[in-house]
């Protein structure tokens, strides 16, 4: 399953045994944005607004008083069953006056989380590449031109006495495909590098 984000927020409601809960969930591109959303999102009425997200290898989740591990961990095991990343779920519950157990607390929060993420609209991450190329001026132009078929982003352009060099971003995908139009472009004297790669 190829990894998505959020396309746009999404919310759920959730009656358990008169609990009510909400998940929100968003997407978040680094791990620093999401306590700002937090409070943003939290209700300081309700009972207990829980979390997790997920950044890539980075995640976290709280039980915000729930008993140790029958909130934030099912919010985030929601996240990823879900085939997701960049996104961070808040599951904010009102108590109902009825007690659920651990196993019913985990099953409503996971729930919860589960149910808002598949309503949601999806937007699929493409795996990006950032790049390097040396060519001399003479193939300049000729390399420019070739970019915008292979989604390559120019990130940076620098001219010394043996020519250009640039830094593209493009997706790993055209990676191949790129680096062979450019060999065959040069005969083989123009090679493209690859520095590091991301999720965008």
């Amino acid at each position: 399953m190829s990894l998505c984000t959020l396309a746009a927020p999404a919310t759920q409601a959730l009656e358990v045994r008169k609990s009510r809960f909400i998940a929100r969930a968003a997407r978040i591109d680094a791990g620093a944005e999401a306590l700002p959303w937090l409070r943003e999102v939290a209700d300081p009425d309700a009972t207990h607004n829980c979390w997790a997200y997920r950044v890539g290898g980075e995640y976290r989740s709280s039980d915000d008083g729930e008993p140790a591990g029958t909130a934030g961990r099912p919010i985030l095991a929601a996240i990823d069953q879900q085939g997701f990343d960049r996104v961070m779920v808040v599951v904010t519950r009102w108590y109902g006056g009825i007690n659920l157990g651990a196993g019913g607390l985990a099953r409503a929060y996971g729930g919860c989380a589960a149910e808002c993420l598949r309503n949601a609209s999806r937007l699929a991450l493409v795996e990006m590449v950032d790049a390097s190329v040396d060519c001399a001026f003479p193939l300049a132009s000729a390399v420019h031109a070739l970019l915008p078929a292979f989604e390559a982003h120019k990130l940076s352009e620098e001219f010394d006495e043996h020519g250009l060099r640039l830094r593209l971003r493009l997706p790993a995908s055209m990676f191949e495909g790129l680096a062979q139009r450019l060999r065959d472009l040069s005969r083989g004297a123009v090679n493209l590098h690859r520095l590091e790669v991301r999720g965008e």
